[in-house]
């Protein structure tokens, strides 16, 4: 029986360390940096980092929170918030692949294909008032389709396109590219609905810095900087996938 979606919480702790020597070296007017400052500045960078792989992810791993290859996942299957979409069809997400589209046959995804794909998968997820708002792609699928608008001009206002692209239009929803570094993988667009997405922070610990704490067995201090929380996903039938 259908009850209600859980998203678990998801923790990732990283420990800012520096040994006493380390501080006594960098303090007074020996320093040369301000040694902890930077190691947690860096810190934060690396959690950043890694937030952003990990909302690609398939949230695989005990500390990892959920990633769109899980929450729309490229067979539109899998147990996501507790709810199993083999049992619950509804619950499934919309599979648009090039292999085998929603309609016709088999395609190869170029500047010329890419428009007919992308229309099959923005019908099959408009729901009345509902419909994508959001489309995130990979540097690939991006390239087809900007090299598709070109002679049209269909940027989203003078000024992105000035400055470079930043954003596409499609329909009424923006495309936005994102690259491999960041987690997201080869041959992909997301078709996201974001009325039903939601990235929950804990308000006590998103990114924060907890108190120094001193090692028993050494002499060196340790620093957590720790994030809490999820993304999820209420509606997991408005939400799509474009893939090879």
């Amino acid at each position: 029986m259908f009850s209600s979606v859980e998203f678990p919480w998801r923790q990732v702790v990283i420990h800012v360390t520096a040994s006493g020597e380390e501080i006594r070296k960098n303090s007074g007017r020996s320093r040369i940096i301000n040694l902890v400052k930077t190691r947690i500045k860096n810190a934060m960078r690396s959690m950043a980092n890694g937030l952003s792989q990990d909302l690609y992810s398939a949230g695989s791993l005990s500390n990892q929170m959920n990633g769109l290859q899980a929450l729309v996942s490229d067979a539109g299957t899998g147990t996501v918030g507790g709810i199993v979409s083999g049992t619950f069809t509804f619950w499934k997400n919309i599979v648009q692949s090039a292999a085998a589209p929603l309609f016709g046959s088999a395609i190869t995804p170029s500047a010329t294909t890419i428009r007919p794909f992308m229309n099959q998968l923005w019908l099959a997820l408009e729901r009345g008032v509902d419909k994508t708002d959001m489309i995130v792609s990979s540097d690939d699928y991006y390239t087809f389709y900007e090299d598709s608008l070109q002679q049209n001009q269909r940027y989203t206002d003078d000024k992105e396109a000035a400055a470079g692209f930043s954003s596409l239009r499609y329909k009424s929803a923006r495309v936005w590219r994102d690259s491999a570094s960041s987690g997201i993988p080869a041959a992909h667009m997301y078709f996201l609905n974001t009325e039903y997405f939601k990235l929950v922070a804990h308000t006590d610990a998103w990114m924060d810095m907890m108190d120094e704490q001193k090692s028993i067995n050494q002499d060196a201090i340790v620093i957590p900087v720790i994030t809490m929380g999820n993304l999820i996903v209420t509606n997991r039938s408005l939400q799509g996938v474009a893939k090879a």
